[in-house]
């Protein structure tokens, strides 16, 4: 089935989670940490790009097919904040980042999966 592209494209540009399900998921599958529903994860991503890091998701390239999607993207910022047990550092980061989202019926995320080197973060932060 294939929906509206309208939606995650929006979304791509925007982090607005208006265009998650209120049932979504966002998997991080480099810390195995799971946010369940748009108001815990509208605090995550908040979190991420508002408190931890000044940052924004750079994008390189975006697929959409069907109900299935997918960002590349550099994320990129200064930390500002505390980040994984790590007091801020002032440092810029520029970590590569790629998630796939299933999207409903609707064109909502009902579930994404984060790929970030986190390795590559860390070595940037030390």
């Amino acid at each position: 089935m294939s929906v509206d592209r309208t939606k995650i494209e929006a979304y791509f540009q925007t982090h607005d989670v208006a265009y998650v399900a209120e049932d979504g998921v966002f998997k991080n599958l480099t810390t195995g940490e799971e946010v369940k529903g748009r108001e815990a994860i509208s605090g995550m991503l908040n979190h991420i790009y508002h408190v931890a890091f000044d940052a924004r998701a750079e994008i390189v390239n975006t697929i959409v097919c069907g109900n299935k999607a997918v960002l590349e993207a550099t994320f990129t910022g200064k930390h500002i904040g505390e980040f994984a047990g790590m007091a801020a550092t002032g440092k810029d980061v520029k970590v590569p980042l790629c998630v796939t989202y299933d999207l409903d019926d609707d064109g909502l995320i009902k579930e994404a999966r984060i790929y970030m080197l986190a390795s590559v973060m860390m070595q940037q932060l030390q």
